[in-house]
């Protein structure tokens, strides 16, 4: 067939079929693409924060769709940066070609390739957002964050696993960076990569740093761990030797728990900055983790000291065993998040344990935040009318937007209300087998198997529950299916009990809760009024149905004075604790829109924070699942 003119491409696009969407695109084979996708990207112009992408894919003539991928594994949705795509072209020997999106799809691309030609050239940018308010700032002068998935485009038909792939990347002049992809050849500033499929690139990203420094955290390991780490000041690199401690302790508790690896070495890429976004995304090889400036050089700091365990646990939980409606073949099938109570749940307890068990968390702050979970869910009337396994769909139902009345819409409930059910059943297993087995059994047997087996391994709900019943015989059907698809007022707490503790309330804030406090910069009143109090006066979450509630009170209104007085988050707390001892009510005025409203509380029960206080002659397992092991 003759090549066809622009003009008659341009005929053949417009004639595409406007109706096909990518669900009845064409279906994904394990058929390996014939050639690799050439990828360039040059990540150098810091100032604009712009990643500018060379592509060359291999293609046959004829009709074509080009994929930018758009669902993620670890953001449970599609949330792809598509809008953040600049400059599109693509030609072929030279020759630009027209193209159009597919209008059921925003992130496919639909095209004509012409007779004879076998590699379509994408030439395009990744505009990285400037302000907060666009997404996440991946760029600032010191540091960068490479995700694949934002600079890549791929041919549909073929699964993720049969797209070879050849990246290369330029940064920065003297720059440094950490990956879980391994590096073919360097040459000044630009690295080429060894090729590697599209499912392992776009789970492998990268962290670079003008301020960077990589600590072994498993020296003598058959499978390397590496701590890389990239901040805004040199002195942030300097770590102390008693920190760095626990971070190789939280390696080796890691292997004592599961009893296996999934990666050939693994990178944990921290991000240390104020500047920088924070961040917590697992990946198979690597996670990315944002902290606060101090995390390494200030042992006090107790703040997002449970953020690498989890993300550590993840190459476990949720990237090596994973439920089977998330374990899609390619980035552009729509995932189900069904199991998320699995993977993010049991994640979130086993963090939480690891934490402490590798001494990033003494067992008292452990013990604090699991009041604040068992008493924000003790106070979630959502719970009423939605239950946890339609919060699974949360990410894909609001992107993860802020919520007006999050305790009555329920938001990623899976994560924390998943810890509660997971010490339920580690609790019962504990009980049950007379303290010969517990939760730590079940990790072994269903996340631990083969060894060095880096691909991904799915699972349904049948599978989890015949693991539990290979540890302890039980109705764990029954005992699952009722807290995950149960709907009722009162949080799963009977894990707490069973683990010797209970959740009680005092006039004094527990250790995590002031912390917390003092990095949102707020002040909590949910357990008392049911609310809290931004810095600059505003209401954060109002609890529903709660004092501040019935009043008339919502989240976005600010707080002008309090009993005739000019507000503080002080002079409230003094109302609260006044009104407990003098009966009367609390008299706030607020400004709602604009509009000045005074407002009456009758609320006399003090101030009340959680906190955990033993039952008396009750077993202490919970300071037996806290435990390192040996």
């Amino acid at each position: 067939m003759p090549a066809r003119s622009p003009l008659a491409l341009f005929i053949a696009l417009a004639l595409f079929p406007a109706s096909r969407s990518s669900a009845q695109a064409t279906a994904a084979s394990d058929a390996p693409l014939p050639g690799s996708i050439v990828l360039s990207v040059d990540a150098t112009d810091l100032r604009h924060r712009i990643f500018s992408v060379h592509e060359e894919i291999p293609v046959t003539a004829g009709s074509a769709r080009i994929y930018y991928p758009q669902w993620l594994p670890g953001n449970h949705g599609p949330r792809g940066p598509i809008d953040q795509l600049g400059g599109l072209t693509f030609s072929v020997g030279g020759t630009v070609l027209p193209w159009r999106r597919d209008p059921l799809d925003m992130y496919s691309f639909l095209l004509e390739v012409p007779a004879g030609a076998d590699t379509l050239v994408a030439d395009f940018q990744f505009l990285s957002p400037l302000d907060s308010n666009q997404g996440r700032i991946v760029v600032t002068p010191e540091i960068l964050g490479l995700q694949w998935n934002a600079v890549i485009l791929y041919p549909a038909g073929h699964a993720a696993t049969a797209v070879m792939v050849k990246p290369s990347l330029r940064l920065p002049e003297g720059w440094q960076f950490g990956s879980a992809l391994d590096v073919a050849s360097q040459a000044g500033a630009r690295t080429q990569f060894k090729p590697v499929n599209l499912d392992m690139l776009i789970d492998s990203p990268l962290l670079a740093g003008k301020y960077f420094k990589r600590f072994d955290l498993d020296p003598t390991g058959k499978r390397p761990v590496h701590l890389d780490v990239a901040a805004d000041q040199a002195s942030e690199l300097d770590a102390k030797p008693e920190l760095l401690a626990e971070h190789r302790q939280l390696v080796q508790q890691a292997y004592k728990l599961y009893g296996s690896q999934h990666y050939a070495h693994y990178d944990f890429l921290l991000s240390i900055s104020d500047r920088y976004a924070g961040i917590g995304l697992e990946h198979k090889q690597s996670s990315e983790d944002g902290v606060d400036p101090g995390y390494l050089i200030d042992p006090k700091s107790s703040a997002d000291r449970d953020l690498l365990p989890h993300e550590f646990t993840h190459s476990w939980n949720g990237k090596f065993r994973r439920g089977a409606d998330l374990a899609t073949t390619y980035f552009n099938t729509p995932m189900q998040d069904s199991l998320l109570w699995v993977y993010e749940g049991q994640t979130q307890y086993w963090g939480n344990v690891l934490a402490v068990r590798s001494g990033l968390r003494t067992a008292e702050q452990a013990r604090d935040g699991l009041a604040l979970v068992a008493a924000a869910y003790d106070n979630r009337e959502g719970r009423t009318w939605r239950n946890l396994a339609d919060t699974t769909n949360q990410p894909i139902i609001s992107a993860r937007r802020p919520q007006g009345w999050r305790s009555w819409q329920r938001s990623e409930d899976y994560y924390s209300e998943g810890e509660l059910i997971w010490l339920d059943a580690d609790t019962l297993v504990r009980e049950k087998s007379g303290g010969r087995k517990s939760l730590d059994d079940f990790a072994r047997a269903f996340f631990g198997v083969e060894d060095g087996r880096v691909e991904t391994l799915p699972y349904v709900f049948d599978d989890v529950v015949a693991a539990l019943n290979a540890v302890q015989p039980y109705d764990w059907a029954g005992f699952l299916h009722d807290r995950v698809e149960g709907k009722r007022a009162q949080a799963p707490l009977d894990g707490l009990a069973r683990a010797g503790w209970k959740l009680v309330y005092t006039d004094q804030p527990n250790a995590v809760s002031v912390a917390a406090e003092k990095e949102r910069k707020s002040t909590d009143f949910t357990y008392s009024l049911g609310l809290s109090l931004g810095k600059d006066l505003s209401l954060g979450d109002v609890l529903w149905n709660g004092p501040a509630f019935k009043a008339g009170l919502a989240a976005s209104m600010t707080l002008v004075a309090v009993n005739g007085m000019a507000a503080s988050s002080d002079a409230l707390q003094d109302a609260i604790t006044a009104a407990a001892k003098s009966g009367a009510p609390i008299v706030l005025l607020v400004n709602n829109l604009d509009h000045i409203d005074s407002v009456r509380i009758d609320y006399r029960g003090g101030l009340r924070y959680p906190h955990l206080e033993r039952i008396a002659g009750a077993p202490d397992r919970l300071a037996a699942i806290h435990a390192a092991r040996k």
